[in-house]
């Protein structure tokens, strides 16, 4: 019998963690070594057990499921990253594809698609659930001139990773400590980014960051 695929669960809920770990408990070939609440421990499981996909959610608190991403396929680039997430969002799935990400699942309609999905991306395919798949076939035949003007891209993965945090509110130590950074280099990041952008001050920031729905109001 060939190896089992190792996978790690990345979300923020314990509930939605518990009921995925018992889903794929039924299924011989897929073994569940490590769960994670947020981005940072996410990076953590990846370096200690070298799993081979990571089951990766998008909104969790401190680092989240993109910034997570943009550091695993960096860390370990044997281990597949399967979006598991209830944003159908085009952008969304257009930077975690960008990111790395071989492939992207709407929780709604975990089950045996998401076994098909993981089965999918350890082979070494991709995957992506019908309802967003049509999205990236168009922007790929027309792309749109605002994605070819985006801003966004002109950032480093770093930059990328501290924008967001920044935008959240994190600290410049806060943010040094999630991204095992030091606090010179974090504000060489944000001093990199704003320039770039042509923001000025955190509130030009966080405007962008919300327009680009790479954080979200929370109710």
């Amino acid at each position: 019998m060939p190896p089992r695929i190792r996978v790690v669960i990345a979300d923020d809920h314990t509930i939605l963690r518990e009921g995925i770990r018992a889903l794929l408990a039924i299924y011989p070939d897929i073994e569940v070594v490590g769960e994670a609440s947020d981005g940072k421990e996410a990076i953590d499981r990846v370096r200690e057990l070298c799993p081979n996909v990571v089951l990766m959610d998008i909104a969790m608190p401190g680092l989240g499921g993109l910034e997570a991403t943009l550091e695993i396929v960096k860390l370990s680039p044997q281990t597949r990253v399967l979006v598991l997430t209830q944003y159908d969002n085009r952008e969304y799935v257009h930077r975690f594809l960008k990111a790395g990400a071989s492939g992207y699942v709407l929780k709604k309609v975990v089950g045996t698609e998401l076994v098909g999905a993981i089965r999918a991306v350890h082979a070494g395919g991709y995957y992506l659930h019908p309802a967003v798949a049509g999205t990236v076939v168009e922007e790929l035949l027309h792309p749109s001139k605002e994605r070819a003007e985006d801003s966004y891209e002109t950032l480093s993965d770093r930059e990328k990773q501290v924008l967001k945090l920044v935008a959240e509110g994190h600290t410049s130590k806060e943010i040094a400590d999630l991204l095992n950074l030091s606090v010179k280099t974090v504000m060489a990041h944000r001093a990199n980014l704003m320039e770039k952008l042509g923001f000025h001050d955190r509130t030009e920031l966080v405007k962008y960051a919300l327009l680009k729905g790479l954080i979200q109001i929370q109710p």
